[in-house]
């Protein structure tokens, strides 16, 4: 009986463990938490802040139980991997509530263990009121500290800290966003980035860029954010700078990583120490544009990167076939996405590219209630071939943006998208979909 051991117990790790139970029943399968949850979705925790989402146990998907009960798994918790033996086939590791050790041997090994939220050394980033936000926990810990706080720094323009910021702002809380560079949303091209600045400061948040955060004040609670150019009075902090993949337990000689410790992989995500696998946000992201391991840690690339992992583990053929770059996130009333190849991006290639921006309605002109789009298509002067995209409005981005995605994907030109067959109605569309017509004014 092969025995299967999975380091992780979310998206990718359990999306790779329920594959083999389906595929594999004579398979003994182990997965090792190091927390208590198991199988919940990050992505909608910021909603849990300001209320959309009424309580953190909500993006719970299955519990430990469920996994165990029904499909046989042993699912254990509050097992922390701190090394593994390649050679003898063993993970050793500690058990955090009674600090026991424990080794486990594998037949196969999967690394799934995700990322870690940057935590810079800062002066007195020790004292109380200071916190990254990722887990459950963390965010239940916001939770019930801004119930007696009126103003809150977020540190970092990022992803995280923007959606942070949106939700405290909607709870009602004082926030200043405070980034290091020139400009907020820095994956995104520079129009909307200044788009997401406005928006802020519209709302309320006080927006400091390029201010180098130095570290923090007060006796035993934060009152001060300091920075290379100030301080700043606060009541609670929230620092959200990116992640890193949490590898350093797993690293050897023998196993091949990219500068951030992200694991390298082939299409069945075979590490290159026999019978080890890893997915998800501790691996790396192959990317169909550039042909080259990139780093793009996304739910969605970790459940297909589990799913993937679990079938080769078992012996199918099942292949990864990569990424795009897709992403999409909400500000306030606007909906921000991009996928494939931004400005900054193209400029480091040596490729011959250009561009098209176009703002029009998400539906017909003539029908009440439409949004405005603005799309910037991004493309390859001499094959033509679509290059990437980046989209900001109301509602519709999602549809543009994943309508770009595909055509990404299949490698199809800017003349390919004037042949597609989009969905019509006045409620839904233009009878030319603002894709295509910035398609239509790039004929030759």
């Amino acid at each position: 009986m092969t025995h299967y051991v999975i380091i992780g117990g979310d998206a990718a790790g359990m999306s790779a463990a329920m594959e083999i139970v389906r595929h594999n029943h004579e398979a003994r399968v182990t997965t090792l938490e190091q927390g208590t949850v198991y199988s919940y979705g990050q992505c909608g925790l910021p909603y849990v802040i300001d209320g959309r989402i009424e309580k953190a146990e909500r993006v719970i998907a299955r519990s430990p139980e469920t996994f165990r009960d029904r499909h046989g798994i042993d699912a254990r918790t509050n097992h922390r991997v701190e090394s593994i033996d390649y050679e003898a086939k063993e993970v050793h590791g500690t058990h955090t509530e009674t600090n026991e050790a424990f080794t486990v041997r594998y037949d196969k090994l999967l690394i799934a263990t995700g990322a870690h939220p940057l935590v810079p050394s800062l002066h007195n980033s020790d004292l109380r009121g200071i916190q990254v936000f990722k887990t459950i926990e963390q965010t239940k810990q916001l939770v019930a500290a801004i119930e007696e706080k009126q103003h809150v720094t977020v540190i970092g323009g990022g992803y995280i800290g923007l959606e942070v910021a949106e939700a405290l702002t909607l709870a009602g809380k004082e926030v200043r966003l405070i980034q290091r560079g020139d400009r907020l949303a820095k994956n995104f091209d520079e129009a909307i980035s200044e788009a997401i600045l406005q928006k802020a400061r519209e709302r309320g948040i006080e927006v400091l860029l390029n201010e180098e955060v130095t570290g923090f004040e007060g006796e035993d609670v934060v009152r001060e954010v300091t920075t290379k150019n100030g301080a700043y009075a606060t009541d609670y902090v929230v620092l959200a700078l990116g992640v890193r993949p949490a590898t350093a337990f797993a690293q050897s000689p023998q196993l091949h990583t990219l500068g951030n410790g992200a694991i390298v992989t082939n299409e069945q995500m075979e590490t290159t120490i026999p019978d080890v696998y890893a997915a998800g946000d501790c691996a790396s992201h192959f990317n169909r544009l550039t042909g080259k391991h990139d780093y793009i840690p996304l739910g969605t690339t970790a459940n297909k990167q589990g799913r993937v992992a679990g079938l080769a583990m078992c012996g199918e053929d099942a292949r990864f076939k990569g990424i795009v770059g897709t992403s999409i996130f909400q500000f306030f009333d606007y909906a921000i996405g991009g996928t494939g190849l931004n400005e900054r991006a193209l400029q480091a290639t040596n490729r011959d590219y250009d561009s098209i921006t176009l703002t029009a309605n998400s539906i017909a002109g003539y029908y009440p209630g439409g949004d405005k789009v603005t799309l910037t298509l991004y493309y390859d002067t001499f094959t033509r071939h679509v290059l990437g995209a980046q989209i900001i409005g109301g509602a519709g981005v999602d549809k543009r943006l994943d309508v770009i995605a595909t055509a990404l994907y299949a490698q199809l030109t800017v003349e390919d998208l004037l042949d597609l067959d989009l969905s019509y109605a006045p409620p839904f569309n233009g009878v030319w979909d603002p894709v295509q017509q910035m398609a239509r004014r790039l004929q030759r």
